[in-house]
């Protein structure tokens, strides 16, 4: 067990030291499709990496995500197995991730205690939400169906080892606006000539903020934030032009479809009031994560017979994930492993200083093995 679980570190440093960016991963694809090919699983290469593995007769299937990107962060950590790309770092744990799936593939390898097919897929560029559905617009689900997938992400601040998921909508989607307005610009000492865009700009902004605390039912979860306001002006210039840009979340579809109706609402409310332009582009990069009943109960069960501290019913979370596309299409759990609650272990996805922790690795690939052996048993000899 320590072998292994050395073995595991070992290729979590390296994927560590050798972070690629989303639609760049091209070395950490190479390195994962060797490392299946070794333990004799069938590998497929595209936009992602999607290995094989069928043991007996059985008609069955399920898939396994892990995301192979890492961020735009310039790491400052200590440890000595640092990012050698400075502006690049595993700040999410994807490393670990993809570590504890490669694991799991060698223990179901190397022990086929199974009847069916697993599904490993290696997913690219899941931090701007492109990867899931560059991998199913390549024809994924139907090249190799399954009937199941789950993904484990790590949770910073939850004790190590901890295994938590829920019923239902596990984490919201992520959308992007952009409003750009356009007014009449002039001198500062004379606003009474124009309409500057600043004055209506800021009049969008507050109004904005009454979307979720008046539009919206108590306890909805959604957030509408303004992030950057962009002008024209200058020190005793009147903007004529502005462009507020910011995120939406939401924790249900149709909240996500209302946010967007009333801002547009008041979009074009605010701009018809001072007889101005403006334009509001409202774009979805993350959709809701949903997880199914069957496979979240199965994966509760599973965690409770490993002896895994289990959380079934933990809160929803507030970030948003790219499998969500893959459970919009197949039934789905998305479940989150405690990574640790001191030092980097315990601070915070993308922060600079995070790190995913060593000790869970062989946690996650043997849960991921436990998995496979109860959703795929072998089936009873009959004679």
């Amino acid at each position: 067990m320590k072998d292994f679980h050395d073995k595991l570190t070992k290729l979590r440093h390296e994927f560590h030291r050798n972070p690629e960016l989303g639609f760049e991963e091209v070395a950490t694809k190479a390195k994962v499709a060797t490392i299946l090919r070794d333990l004799g699983i069938e590998v497929h290469e595209g936009a992602g990496v999607v290995g094989i593995l069928k043991v007996g007769d059985g008609n069955r299937a399920i898939g396994l995500r892990a995301d192979m990107d890492a961020l735009p962060i310039n790491e400052a950590s200590q440890h000595d197995y640092v990012s050698q790309d400075p502006g690049k770092m595993h700040a999410c744990g994807h490393d670990g991730h993809m570590t504890m799936l490669l694991g799991a593939a060698e223990i179901l390898a190397k022990s086929p205690d199974f009847d069916g097919t697993v599904v490993f897929i290696f997913q690219p560029n899941e931090e701007h939400g492109l990867g899931a559905l560059a991998m199913i617009d390549e024809g994924l689900l139907e090249r190799f169906p399954i009937e199941e997938v789950y993904a484990i992400h790590n949770l910073p601040g939850a004790p190590a080892g901890q295994l938590s998921t829920r019923t239902g909508q596990i984490c919201t989607s992520e959308s992007l606006f952009e409003i750009e307005i356009s007014g009449q610009g002039g001198h500062a000492s004379m606003p009474h000539v124009g309409v500057d865009a600043i004055t209506v700009g800021a009049e969008m902004v507050m109004a904005l903020q009454t979307i979720v605390s008046r539009k919206l039912a108590p306890g909805s979860g959604a957030v509408v934030s303004v992030t950057e306001f962009l002008t024209d002006g200058q020190r005793n210039v009147l903007p004529g032009h502005a462009t507020l840009k910011g995120d939406v979340r939401a924790r249900i579809p149709e909240d996500r479809q209302a946010v967007e109706r009333f801002m547009r609402q008041i979009v074009d409310g605010v701009a018809a009031t001072h007889n101005v332009t403006a334009r509001m582009n409202f774009r979805t990069e993350f959709i809701e994560t949903i997880n199914a009943p069957g496979p979240t109960e199965a994966v509760a069960n599973v965690a409770r017979a490993a002896g895994l501290d289990t959380i079934p019913d933990r809160p929803a979370m507030s970030f948003s994930e790219d499998f969500a596309h893959f459970c919009a299409a197949v039934p789905g759990c998305f479940i989150l492993l405690g990574n640790g609650q001191t030092g980097a272990n315990g601070q915070p996805l993308h922060a600079a200083d995070y790190d995913f922790n060593d000790a869970i690795l062989p946690i996650g690939a043997n849960f991921w093995a436990d998995l496979v052996r109860d959703r795929l048993p072998p089936r009873k000899d009959t004679k």
